[in-house]
């Protein structure tokens, strides 16, 4: 007769099983080869800052020429023509930077008069003036600046970085975001989309946990 197995007895027993493959896995990986990269990489790491609240570039770094052209007046059809924009109504005039612009260094970029010491080290930045979206919401505006792609599902900028440069051990996380605040795009923000789900950004804790974790009633 067939030894009857407990439900509570094989869920044991195969737990421990997968722990034990587990441990060999981790005791006998070498971590030099943990994931690694398509190509011969560069770059060993990278540090991406999205500043949230920040200054527009329109007062920063892109002068905006048509604007001030128009600076009070309503703008006119030609360019308005098949476009959406939030919380302006029809007819409103445009408003052009306050601020003086320049070109600086041999690379001529522009930047206004608000940033004069990043000026001087214009040849040293490499300043991406060419991105455009239709996108007029924050939350997708943001998805879009870490995605390409304003809808969900694409993989986020550090996802890619994590895919193609590889990873140095399998012991840490290769893309890790530190969030000092909440954002429009949430957790999307640092998604993996389609890759697998080892590309997906960790968020690290800004603090130490407060209150029991939740559970479900009668369970402990």
């Amino acid at each position: 007769m067939a030894m009857e197995l407990q439900r509570r007895a094989f869920l044991r027993a195969g737990a421990a099983g997968l722990g034990s493959i587990a441990l060999q896995s981790l005791l006998t990986a070498d971590d030099s080869e943990a994931v690694a990269p398509h190509f011969a990489p560069r770059a060993k790491h990278i540090i991406f800052l999205h500043m949230l609240g920040g200054p527009s570039q329109v007062d920063l770094l892109d002068p905006k020429p048509t604007l001030a052209r128009f600076e009070g007046e309503p703008m006119p059809d030609s360019i308005l023509q098949g476009k959406q924009f939030a919380f302006v109504p029809k007819g409103a005039g445009a408003l052009a930077s306050p601020y003086k612009f320049a070109q600086y260094g041999e690379s001529g970029a522009w930047f206004s008069e608000l940033t004069p010491h990043l000026a001087e080290r214009a040849d040293d930045l490499t300043v991406v003036r060419s991105m455009q979206t239709d996108e007029f919401n924050h939350g997708a505006g943001e998805l879009f600046l870490h995605t390409g792609f304003g809808r969900l599902g694409r993989p986020t900028f550090g996802s890619w970085v994590s895919y193609g440069l590889g990873s140095l051990s399998d012991s840490l996380p290769t893309f890790v975001v530190m969030a000092t605040g909440p954002n429009t795009a949430g957790n999307r923000a640092w998604g993996n989309g389609f890759l697998p789900s080892v590309h997906q950004g960790v968020k690290f804790r800004s603090g130490a946990e407060t209150g029991p974790l939740p559970c479900r009633p009668g369970r402990s």
